[in-house]
Formats: structure tokens, sequence, C-alpha cells
């Protein structure tokens, strides 16, 4: 197989950019995991009259 250089390069040139080619692309990136790429945040500010809200203090109040 003959390779081709582009813009005249030389052979040693050509087989060092191979080289540097290889190293760079030889391996892939470090894997992302799922958790690393999902940031939360509440959607709304915490409400605190909400949770005072007992849905079993009927059971106290009309069955005690």
């Amino acid at each position: 197989m003959t390779q081709r250089t582009g813009s005249g390069e030389s052979a040693r040139e050509s087989a060092d950019a191979a080289v540097q080619r290889l190293d760079r692309f030889s391996t892939l990136p470090e894997r992302t995991r799922p958790e690393d790429m999902v940031e939360t945040s509440p959607a709304t500010a915490p409400d605190p009259a909400r949770d005072m809200y007992n849905a079993d203090e009927w059971l106290i109040r009309y069955c005690g």
C-alpha cells in the first residue's frame, strides 16, 4: 500500500504525524458516569405550610 503525502511532506514527517495521531486517538476518553451528567435542583422553593397538613388527623379528632 502506498502512502500519499498531500502537501509535499516527506515520508518521515508523514510517519511522525501518524505516530502523533495514534497517541492522540488510540484510547477513548475516561467514561463519564450517568450520575455526573445530571444536575438536580428543586423546581420550586419548599413551602413549610404544605407539610403542616396531616391526612390522618380526622382519625384522631373524630374516631378517638
